[in-house]
């Protein structure tokens, strides 16, 4: 019998490598341009340091963590964060890419830390289901930044085939303590407009 991954044209979980997907950096730059970091940013699962190293090349401070070494720089390996307290020291934000099969605990977990700002590089669907209803009408949701055109290089980890653009809709999605006014809906591009 064929894994339902394989029959919808997906890479079963097993070829995910722990479901890591490199960030493209087109996206986090996209994002510095609507969004302010101020403080210390907990990137926590780093992977390679796609996201890293556009928010260090910003001037930002980053703690980087993943459960997995793929060698980002500057980066502590074998941290769940899904097992994490905060760190001994301030942060002002978590930024990352989640893993696609821990999305909802990955923000859950994050808003339980009680962070200033959490800002997450989620499908665009995440904002379907009542399953999410806790994390997403909740209150602290302020912004979903929805990509006007698809991310490019949205492949998984040792990918060898084509490279194109994803097939799949994104958009950061930004929750801040204290929030209390309606989500905020924008579009936002990667490339400049024509």
């Amino acid at each position: 019998m064929l894994d339902k991954s394989a029959q919808s044209g997906r890479a079963p979980l097993a070829e995910h490598r722990n479901d890591f997907y490199a960030s493209p950096p087109e996206a986090v730059h996209a994002l510095l341009k609507v969004e302010n970091f101020h403080g210390t940013i907990w990137e926590c699962a780093c992977g390679d340091g796609a996201i890293v190293n556009v928010l260090r090349g910003a001037g930002h401070h980053v703690y980087a963590t993943d459960l997995v070494d793929r060698e980002c720089p500057l980066s502590e390996s074998r941290i769940d964060f899904l097992l994490e307290k905060s760190p001994a020291f301030p942060i002002s934000a978590i930024v990352t890419n989640p893993p696609y099969a821990l999305a909802k605990p990955f923000v859950a977990h994050a808003l339980k830390l009680k962070v200033p700002k959490v800002v997450m590089l989620l499908r665009l669907a995440f904002l379907e289901g009542s399953g999410r209803s806790s994390i997403l009408d909740g209150g602290s949701l302020a912004r979903v930044y929805v990509f006007r055109n698809r991310l490019p290089r949205m492949h998984r980890d040792g990918w060898t085939g084509k490279q194109s653009s994803s097939s799949i809709a994104f958009a950061w999605f930004c929750w801040e303590l204290g929030w209390n006014k309606p989500t905020e809906i924008r579009r936002l591009s990667w490339t400049a407009l024509p």
